[in-house]
């Protein structure tokens, strides 16, 4: 079991480490994500085959997962643009608002009572995501538009807690990520037209692209999230949520890491020059971060568990 604990903890450090990978990677926003989703919906397709799972499905079921794929999409493009935006540290501070955009889009799309202890923990939440847009005002649109990307993900991942009652996780993931692909394909040619000042498609690998892309797409995607499906059979949903949302954590601190290793002269990483935060900054993470611990404890005490959202589909 400690084992288990241990890998799970592994795998939070993984997505955690998303944002950071984000930031190595020359590739604009877009043409990033569609590279991750085309080479995770790659290895999906050969996990699935390994594994002899059936993936076909009928026609309406594969549009939705398709349509599901494409929010994916919006979700991780926003996600990379708001760390090119503002810092790795400010991207995950307004990705730890996911759980307070889930516990507003569940009552309007589950049709649930609104629960009392969330909007509590929401103000909590709200209090400390002013605190970091006032420590870090200059930063404030990379914020906006990694608070705007948590709420995708908040709607993708109320929409897979229905769909992952009629499809394998894997099954799911595949089909998510193969919409993801083909929506940034289709979406190419306004892109290139109105969104990239004259530059056009930069698909072109440099440098180290290739090694970072491998691990954004192969181990943080289709690693992780394999593993995980497989520890979610041994593990309970409360203990794996939990840990997920260490996330936040795990990724400041990581980021943290690599910008004190930059000014020791130990690592050229000028991407990272922006991650000295002030006192205010963290205070706020840390209020939200609390909050999101504190709700799956409070929803346990309460005996009033939310759905068991699947991460089928992590940062």
């Amino acid at each position: 079991m400690l084992r288990d604990y241990l890998k799970l903890h592994f795998i939070v450090l993984l997505w955690g480490f998303t944002a950071i990978l984000g930031k190595l990677i020359a590739l604009p926003s877009v043409e990033l994500v569609f590279w991750r989703t085309l080479l995770a919906a790659t290895g999906l397709a050969v996990l699935l085959g390994a594994r002899r799972m059936p993936w076909r499905i009928p026609v309406g079921q594969v549009l939705r997962l398709l349509a599901v794929g494409a929010l994916v999409a919006t979700h991780w493009i926003t996600f990379f643009l708001a760390a090119r935006l503002s810092s790795v540290s400010v991207c995950l501070a307004g990705l730890a608002t996911l759980a307070l955009w889930t516990s507003l889009l569940e009552p309007l799309l589950l049709w649930r009572r609104v629960r009392g202890y969330e909007v509590g923990l929401g103000l909590i939440t709200m209090v400390g995501l002013y605190l970091v847009s006032q420590a870090e005002f200059d930063q404030l649109l990379g914020l906006g538009v990694a608070v705007l990307s948590a709420g995708l993900s908040a709607l993708f991942s109320v929409l897979n807690s229905k769909l992952i009652k009629q499809h394998p996780p894997l099954r799911l993931t595949f089909y998510e990520m193969l919409g993801a692909c083909l929506s940034i394909a289709l979406f190419f040619p306004i892109y290139s037209q109105f969104f990239t000042q004259g530059k056009g498609l930069q698909l072109a690998w440099h440098g180290l692209d290739w090694l970072w892309l491998g691990l954004l797409a192969g181990v943080c995607t289709v690693y992780a999230f394999s593993t995980s499906v497989e520890l979610m059979k041994r593990l309970s949903p409360f203990a794996v949520n939990l840990t997920i949302n260490l996330e936040p954590v795990y990724g400041i601190a990581m980021a943290a890491g690599i910008y004190w290793l930059h000014t020791k002269g130990l690592l050229h990483a000028p991407q990272f020059n922006g991650e000295r935060m002030s006192l205010g900054f963290y205070i706020g993470t840390l209020l939200i971060v609390l909050s999101v611990l504190i709700h799956p404890l409070v929803a346990r005490l309460m005996k009033d568990k939310k759905p068991d959202l699947e991460p089928a589909m992590p940062v």
